[in-house]
């Protein structure tokens, strides 16, 4: 195995602050079957075939950086996932020394840092490059500068040749765009003309929001795509990257048992829902401007909902499985505004946790939904009547994420009167699959019971932790697999699906647009009634007297 060297030279090139270190060598180099075709050439001579990668990330000193983009590239590391010659570069607009950077990060990095050298202690003799967040420091760097600077984009690209990329045959740059969407299209701009490499592959991440209905998207859309070609780009829906998202399409293709029942013909209704069991505590002068659709139900339910509802693709290459995601969104009509319930939450029934309203920079007269249930149809043969019903929250009873598929009633009442199976996908917590079935009650009784068949995750695979989801999808990223990443078409559709009613709630639809009533529940209800009555209106059935209960993690999944 080779040794572990690092270096740290500190150096002030044009006026911005820079650590730079030469190459570590680590364990895992990209799998030749993910790269791009490009990617994979060989070059004559061996001794040059080795590559650097660099990641930059922009907007380094932000929120989203320090909380997901830096500790999910953190674990790659110390899981010996990231390529055997990689950089970080940190780029952002603060003027801040390298020391002053990391203080920033360090909190962020503690947790991953902890859990590993735990690891380590449990498992004597298992090779891990990763011992404290120093050692990831050494491959971290920061670079002051503009986002849309053609200056400072070519003082990047310069000073990334010459201290990083110099020696390697093949060099590789991932830009992360951990930015507001206004200053995405000036960033791209600025950095594919100055700052690609001439020498491997570009790829560059897009986090949401991507727009706020659809005319906006499209003109982002239209101006990121003018500079960058569609295999540069990965806009990331981080809820694409959870174990039981990822696990949809296994499930629903890998198993024979569930093809026949995977159609109208056996499936009543189809819920996805979404919880949080806390408010906007403090930011609800940003959600204000965002609202609980567009910062859930348009894009991480909605694509939930196209993994379930798709056709089996060709293959499971990248651009196969999202043509049938775009089939699944053609066929959804804009959702009407009678199928959707608003609702905005108020202080607790005890007075103690304050309400929506009660948040610093949301207005008095604040009519922004917290909480929606909303149905919609998909027009195809498969699907005909079924309705899909989405619902999301803040401020409700728990926390969790879920796919319900109730199926239709046993016919013929052999055993009376029975609460319809259930496939039941749990996303978070207690990730696991089940299907509510009924058997006989054990012993000398006859009575017919609930229970369930019961695939928990944390129960049946001998697994210490499940991958933050940024961190499958930057690692999705590094080896060029698109499959979890958000196509423009596929976007568009999305905002096609939502935009009318959206302009509806906020007053955009003209007169002749239905009111939406916005209803208030208290925190830490279920939500407002009218939300169940709807639910019943489209033929779900509510269980009564049955809970799952996860075996080792703590929490019940409450029916």
């Amino acid at each position: 195995m080779l040794s572990l060297k690092s270096l740290v030279v500190l150096a002030t090139v044009c006026g911005a602050d820079l650590l730079a270190v030469p190459p570590v060598n680590a364990h895992w180099q990209h799998p030749s079957h993910a790269l791009e075709q490009s990617d994979t050439q060989e070059l004559e001579n061996p001794a040059e075939s080795e590559e650097h990668t660099t990641f930059v990330v922009l907007g380094a000193s932000g929120d989203l950086a320090k909380k997901k983009t830096y500790p999910a590239l953190f674990s790659l590391f110390c899981e010996g996932r990231l390529p055997r010659n990689f950089t970080i570069v940190g780029y952002a607009r603060s003027d801040l020394s390298f020391d002053d950077f990391w203080e920033r990060l360090s909190p962020g990095l503690a947790k991953v840092s902890a859990f590993f050298g735990n690891r380590s202690a449990r498992h004597r003799g298992m090779s891990h490059i990763c011992l404290s967040p120093d050692t990831f420091r050494e491959r971290c760097s920061y670079f002051r500068g503009q986002y849309g600077s053609p200056d400072d984009a070519a003082r990047l690209d310069k000073l990334l040749q010459k201290e990083h990329e110099a020696k390697f045959a093949r060099a590789n740059r991932m830009y992360y765009l951990a930015l507001p969407p206004s200053l995405f299209a000036d960033a791209v701009r600025a950095l594919k003309p100055l700052a690609w490499s001439q020498k491997g592959w570009n790829r560059v991440v897009i986090e949401k929001p991507f727009g706020h209905d659809l005319p906006s998207s499209d003109k982002l859309a239209s101006e990121l795509m003018a500079v960058l070609e569609e295999k540069e780009t990965y806009r990331i829906d981080h809820y694409l990257g959870k174990e039981m998202v990822l696990d949809l399409i296994p499930l629903r293709f890998g198993n024979v048992a569930f093809t026949p029942i995977w159609s109208n013909h056996y499936i009543d209704s189809l819920r996805i829902t979404f919880k949080e069991n806390i408010g906007t505590e403090g930011r609800g002068g940003y959600f204000d401007k965002v609202g609980i659709i567009r910062d859930v139900m348009q894009n991480h339910l909605l694509q939930m909902l196209t993994l379930v509802a798709m056709e089996r693709p060709a293959s499971l290459l990248d651009e196969d499985i999202r043509d049938e995601k775009v089939k699944v969104l053609k066929q959804i009509g804009p959702i009407k505004t009678e199928h959707v319930v608003l609702g905005q939450y108020t202080r607790s029934e005890d007075g103690k946790t304050p309400g929506y309203k009660d948040d610093p920079g949301v207005p008095a007269d604040s009519q922004c939904p917290t909480f929606a249930t909303l149905v919609m149809f998909i027009n195809n043969e498969r699907w005909a009547g079924v309705p899909f019903i989405m619902k999301a929250g803040k401020a409700l009873e728990e926390r969790m994420a879920e796919v319900r598929i109730q199926l239709k009633d046993v016919p013929g009442g052999l055993f009376g009167e029975l609460a319809r199976n259930e496939l039941v996908i749990k996303v978070q917590p207690n990730e696991s699959v089940y299907l509510k079935i009924y058997g006989k009650q054990p012993g000398l009784s006859n009575e017919v019971v609930q229970t369930e068949l019961d695939l928990s995750l944390h129960d049946r695979f001998d697994i210490d932790r499940l991958p933050d989801a940024y961190e499958r999808l930057s690692l999705d990223c590094l080896n060029g697999d698109k499959r979890n990443f958000v196509r423009t078409d596929e976007l568009r559709e999305a905002w096609r699906i939502f935009t009318p009613m959206l302009h509806t709630i906020d007053g955009l639809a003209g007169g002749d647009a239905t009111p939406v009533t916005v209803h208030t529940y208290p925190f830490g209800s279920r939500g407002p009634p009218d939300s169940d009555a709807l639910v019943q209106h489209f033929g779900y059935k509510q269980t009564t007297g049955y809970t799952w209960k996860p075996k080792k993690k703590g929490g019940a999944g409450n029916e």
